[in-house]
């Protein structure tokens, strides 16, 4: 089953607060978008690796050099992350049959959680990774606590995001039929009744918001050379 990663880059990134767009801020020596994208190179398990860029950032890519297996020339992402899928879809060779959506800012994705959320996708038709929620859940309204909702039912969403070609396409069309923004893509998926597995990463997969981050990231890195995490 032939699997594509679309690698979301297109964002700002203004919560860093760095003078750079975020794919392209450096993290010990290598940018959040070349870690990713040999984070999913390594993983052995896509066939395409299609980065979605601003235009004004391709010769910034440009001049990384990358030379990884399956990576093609970027495409331009549109105003919202449904935008930047549909572009990304529409350049992928037609014999792709699943899609997996990351966000380039996921830089230390592991290859153990890539290829498990891939081949959950491949049995059910959609699967995400994500992470149990830790901390005990409270919904707010007018600044007050109305509810503490059973946190053994809540996850943390993460990416990457993997569906069928043909269900993703169809969620995309049918939300931008309907006016609805997702804020992650297998709600998309959620939203016409198919399933979607959660798949509980093994190993951390932190995405790069804002400046404290990094330092985590750094962190983790350090212990991967340690030995963690294999």
């Amino acid at each position: 089953m032939a699997t594509a990663v679309l690698v979301l880059a297109a964002g700002r990134g203004e919560r860093l607060g760095h003078a750079l767009p975020k794919a392209f801020v450096p993290l010990a020596g290598r940018t959040l978008v070349e870690r990713s994208i040999g984070a999913l190179a390594g993983a052995g398990v896509f066939d395409v690796i299609q980065p979605v860029l601003s235009v004004a950032e391709f010769a910034r890519f440009e001049n990384l050099g990358l030379d990884v297996p399956g990576l093609v020339a970027p495409v331009a992402g549109g105003k919202e992350r449904q935008d930047s899928m549909r572009a990304g879809l529409a350049a992928l060779p037609a014999e792709i049959e699943f899609v997996a959506v990351h966000d380039a800012a996921r830089c230390l994705v592991s290859g153990v959680d890539l290829r498990a959320v891939v081949a959950a996708a491949r049995e059910t038709g959609a699967a995400l990774l994500g992470e149990r929620v830790k901390d005990t859940l409270k919904r707010v309204s007018d600044g007050q606590v109305v509810e503490t909702p059973d946190r053994a039912e809540f996850w943390a969403a993460q990416t990457p995001q993997v569906v069928r070609r043909d269900w993703l396409a169809s969620a995309i069309d049918g939300a931008t039929q309907t006016g609805r923004m997702g804020t992650d893509d297998t709600q998309l998926v959620e939203w016409l009744g198919h399933p979607v597995a959660m798949v509980e990463s093994a190993h951390p997969n932190p995405k790069i918001t804002r400046p404290e981050d990094l330092l985590l990231a750094e962190a983790i890195l350090a212990e991967r050379e340690q030995g963690a995490y294999e």
